[in-house]
């Protein structure tokens, strides 16, 4: 199911296009979007050809070429090339996906390429997470305790209680899911989305952490957390394979069992 739509401001108008230089047989035609807030004029979608018999076979490959070989005002976000950071998250081919792990043979004829949907982008293919930052941080992602930690050994865990974090503490916060969950679209001020929900349970379910209920307490709120309505595109697209849906549902039956 594709994901993308437009950010606010979405007239966007044809842009330029850049022929290949040589003569490539293996040529594939990227579409990107386009948008410079100083230069006063409106987002257009500028067309890339590459050659794959000279470039990596991931989006961000061709990303990166393009970047160095032919157009050196194309901006975008990365760093691992891993898969581990998520900085180079975009709207890819119509899904919310990682440029560095996205192979360019999987997307059928052109690529097309977008920030991030429903942000306020920065430029070109770069999202303002400032909002989304800000949301994270108002969950207090780190552990609260207050019992001493043992003076000569970590806080220790059994196998069971470490298990429950698998599926949790690999979130890289891409925001791919938040920024594909259409409760997410009309409610980011308030609803704090699939993404950072996910992080709140993965200290809900630590059994290390001794601040449960204070956290429930800061996620009782009918937007905060009640916004989901189980659409499941976090889950689709989340490019680690986790299920952000999944843990929002476990934080409301966390909820029902205090209140019975």
């Amino acid at each position: 199911m594709a994901e993308f739509a437009l950010p606010a401001n979405s007239k966007i108008g044809k842009g330029t296009s850049w022929p290949v230089k040589s003569g490539g047989k293996n040529v594939r035609k990227f579409n990107i979007y386009r948008w410079n807030p100083d230069d006063g004029k409106t987002p257009q979608v500028d067309t890339y050809e590459v050659d794959l018999d000279e470039c990596g076979p991931m989006v961000l490959d061709a990303l990166i070429k393009i970047k160095n070989e032919v157009d050196q005002t194309l901006t975008f976000r990365r760093s691992c090339r891993e898969g581990i950071c998520g900085s180079c998250a975009m709207n890819i081919d119509g899904t919310n996906t990682l440029a560095c792990t996205k192979f360019i043979d999987d997307v059928k004829d052109e690529v097309n390429i977008y920030p991030l949907p429903h942000m306020k982008v920065v430029k070109d293919l770069v999202p303002d997470l400032s909002n989304a930052y800000a949301q994270l941080a108002s969950v207090e992602p780190w552990l609260k305790s207050k019992t001493p930690p043992p003076p000569d050994k970590e806080r220790l865990q059994s196998p069971e209680d470490r298990r429950k974090l698998d599926g949790l503490y690999e979130c890289i916060l891409c925001f791919s899911c938040a920024t594909s969950c259409p409760s997410y679209w009309w409610n980011s001020e308030r609803y704090l989305g699939p993404a950072v929900l996910l992080q709140a349970y993965r200290w809900l379910v630590d059994s290390r952490d001794e601040a449960t209920g204070e956290r429930l307490d800061n996620l009782e709120d009918p937007f905060r957390l009640y916004r989901c309505h189980t659409i499941m595109n976090c889950s689709k697209t989340c490019p680690k394979g986790l299920n952000p849906a999944k843990a929002i549902a476990e934080i409301k039956k966390m909820m029902i069992a205090r209140q019975g």
